[in-house]
């Protein structure tokens, strides 16, 4: 097992208000000049430095009032994006037409790619028989949903509860920004959070134990 501390390790977090001092592993006192420099310098690149200042700016107008789906139409509205790409699951094809309704009322374009979109086999990719009993023989594609936006040009792309995996694919070959509105969790209603305040509960109450013991 690694020894290495990192930011999770930390319970002084200082780099947040800066009203403390750092431990001696923290990440921030550790960057070289080199690094700092080096990412400093993509900040200065138009659209990072604006996306940096609209996220900014809606996270400080709107905290606790927005929902997300508010906040990815403020963002899209204030960044000037005008053709939004929805990249679904085809498991949550009826909440992304609700999406795209609200998007279409709020003035955007809407252009969406379903998982399945080619309609590929999973076997041509070397996926084994076993391994379709549940899901069925059909891939989904997020590099093909990647690419079809790409083609119709969408300004900002939301994912809509693709796979674990296939979501990264698709941010791989999105050229355009993208968000994530659901992050797919079947177990517990697309809310994968759900499971850490769970397992933090757990073990609040083993240390809790662990104390009463004392």
């Amino acid at each position: 097992m690694s020894d290495i501390k990192t930011c999770v390790d930390c319970g002084l977090l200082n780099c947040y208000k800066r009203d403390k001092e750092y431990p001696d592993f923290c990440l921030t006192t550790g960057l070289t000049q080199e690094t700092i420099d080096k990412v400093w310098a993509l900040y200065e690149e138009e659209e990072n430095r604006k996306v940096s200042v609209t996220s900014a700016r809606i996270e400080n107008e709107f905290y606790g009032k927005y929902t997300r789906v508010e906040e990815v139409i403020e963002f899209a509205r204030q960044m000037g994006y005008r053709k939004i790409g929805i990249a679904t699951c085809i498991g949550l094809i009826d909440e992304s037409r609700i999406l795209a309704r609200i998007l279409r009322k709020n003035g955007f374009e809407v252009y969406s790619a379903v998982c399945k979109i080619g309609s590929f086999a999973k076997a041509d990719v070397g996926v084994l028989p076993e391994d379709i009993t549940r899901t069925g023989a059909v891939m989904c594609n997020p590099i093909m949903q990647a690419e079809v936006l790409n083609q119709a040009g969408t300004d900002f792309n939301v994912v809509m509860g693709l796979c674990v995996g296939h979501d990264s694919l698709f941010y791989k070959y999105s050229e355009a920004l993208v968000t994530t509105l659901v992050a797919k969790d079947r177990v517990l209603a697309h809310n994968p959070v759900g499971a850490l305040y769970q397992a933090g509960a757990y073990y609040k109450k083993l240390l809790a134990d662990k104390e009463d013991k004392k």
